[in-house]
């Protein structure tokens, strides 16, 4: 035996999609790692485990998975041992279709089942052939699993998984399944294990997360979890995404202002401004109910900062119900918006539908809406310009901040904030009072030095991270298990081209 196969295994996570993807990948980090892998480190040659944790929500996901898994046909080959994983909503989606199209991968999971990776991953080996291990329903809820936190100081909080919307756009539903819901007691139960690590920001999270207790009737379940979890001690920011405008009550606009560490921050899909789009879509409400929702959150919260999804060219889209969108946006004013074009995904009934849109018209009304949207976007954030902002520092937002000498992190409403970077040290984690200097229409800039640093449990649980040793690659893990290494802060809703609903 040499010493190379004494060596723990190492791998590599590739993470496609929505927020629900990459809290499931911090779950199948920790099950490797329980499980004796380590992690390989950025920028190194290769890993001993590449898992692909898919999207299927965009038309050419396949072509694109299909390709980075031929990438690695060479280095398998120059890798003895070396394995690949495919789980996610594609590999739901396509089952026996990837390891057809790829026989060099050894291992196919799908959403419901990700807790069975370690074991696939040794059945393929002794068994030197593909396992694939595709279930219909989820067997064990992620947030019972072990986990390696991508964040020192914010966590995501998984509430529900599935969702019970049947979008005609979106093949979610169909890949997650229906809608479950965490107990409160559970999810109050990670919060506060979170907050014992160091944790102070947390994003609830669901496929449609304020839908949270239609399994057991009660409309108002999110607003009272929202203040339950605003109640944890030590807790300094509540966020969450993403709701659907069908279930937004006015209990949750006054869980929102009336919870003080919940941020006064709305990701609120739209998808289209036009009412019969809106039908054709399966969207439950239509404009006037939405533009309803945006005009009680700015009546009780003056300075909530509101983005959206949106979708340009669904197939039967006019001119006129593109005019009905850019109306919306007008009179919502979102501080941004994730805007995309409309593109077929296989197995959704839009997929199907006539009057599908030609490109050139797509990008049309695709450049005059970013265009007023960045208007909107860089107008809004000059009214934060002289206000003083309690910036959470973050790592990995600014890509440019080692060029400019400079440190950024997000403002209470999310807003991203780049600032002087102090003569003290400052670590991720921390929290700065700055004065906003310059506004762009994507970030904050503050030109001097912060007024004031606040060291706190976050940035130490974040430097003990640092400077600590390696953790060993299988040991006990107590309460909520977290293993790991500093990575981004989970930041902005980021929704997965348009899936969110």
């Amino acid at each position: 035996m040499t010493a190379q196969d004494t060596l723990p295994r190492s791998y590599e996570i590739r993470t496609y999609g929505c927020q629900m993807n990459v809290h499931d990948s911090e779950r199948l980090s920790g099950l490797l790692e329980q499980a004796g892998y380590v992690r390989a480190p950025d920028g190194s040659d290769g890993a001993d485990v590449v898992v692909f944790n898919t999207c299927a929500v965009r038309e050419n996901a396949d072509n694109r998975l299909y390709g980075n898994l031929g990438q690695l046909v060479p280095k398998k080959a120059a890798r003895p041992g070396m394995q690949i994983a495919v789980g996610g909503c594609l590999a739901q989606k396509d089952r026996d279709t990837i390891v057809k199209r790829a026989p060099w991968v050894d291992v196919v999971f799908g959403t419901h089942n990700i807790g069975q990776l370690p074991v696939l991953l040794e059945r393929a080996r002794i068994a030197e052939e593909a396992q694939v291990e595709i279930v219909e329903s989820l067997e064990t809820f992620p947030s019972t699993l072990p986990s390696r936190r991508e964040s020192a100081y914010a966590a995501w909080v998984a509430i529900s998984v599935g969702c019970n919307n049947t979008c005609t756009f979106c093949i979610v539903p169909a890949l997650r399944g229906k809608e479950k819901d965490r107990r409160p007691g559970d999810v109050l139960a990670e919060v506060e294990a979170l907050v014992a690590e160091g944790v102070i920001e947390v994003t609830l999270l669901g496929q449609n997360v304020n839908a949270y207790g239609s399994d057991i009737g009660d409309r108002e379940a999110f607003g009272k979890l929202l203040r339950a979890t605003g109640g944890v001690e030590g807790l300094e920011r509540v966020r969450f995404t993403s709701p659907h405008p069908r279930d937004f009550t006015d209990d949750v606009i006054a869980a929102m202002a009336e919870t003080p560490n919940v941020m006064h921050q709305l990701h609120m899909p739209l998808q289209s401004g036009s009412d019969r789009v809106l039908k054709a879509m399966r969207r439950s409400y239509r404009q006037d109910r939405y533009l309803g929702i945006i005009e009680k959150v700015r009546a009780v919260m003056p300075d909530a900062a509101i983005t959206t999804d949106i979708i340009v060219g669904f197939p039967g889209e006019t001119d006129a119900d593109f005019e009905q969108t850019l109306h919306v946006v007008r009179q919502a004013r979102f501080t941004q918006a994730f805007t995309f074009q409309y593109s077929k995904r296989p197995g959704t009934p839009a997929a199907e539908m006539d009057g599908q849109i030609p490109k050139a018209v797509v990008q049309e009304r695709y450049e005059r809406l970013v265009a007023l949207q960045e208007e909107i976007s860089w107008a809004e954030n000059k009214k934060q310009v002289g206000r003083t902002l309690e910036v959470l520092v973050a790592e990995g937002e600014g890509r440019k901040d080692d060029a400019t000498r400079r440190l950024s992190g997000r403002a209470p409403d999310n807003r991203l904030v780049h600032f002087e970077r102090p003569a003290e040290a400052v670590r991720p984690g921390d929290m700065v009072t700055v004065e906003v200097t310059y506004a762009a229409p994507h970030h904050l800039l503050a030109e001097r030095p912060p007024l004031a640093v606040r060291r706190t449990r976050a940035g130490d649980a974040w430097e003990r991270r640092t400077t600590a040793p390696a953790p060993q690659p299988a040991g006990v893990m107590l309460g909520i298990p977290t293993i790991g290494a500093p990575a981004a802060v989970p930041g902005p809703a980021v929704p997965a081209d348009g899936c969110a609903c």
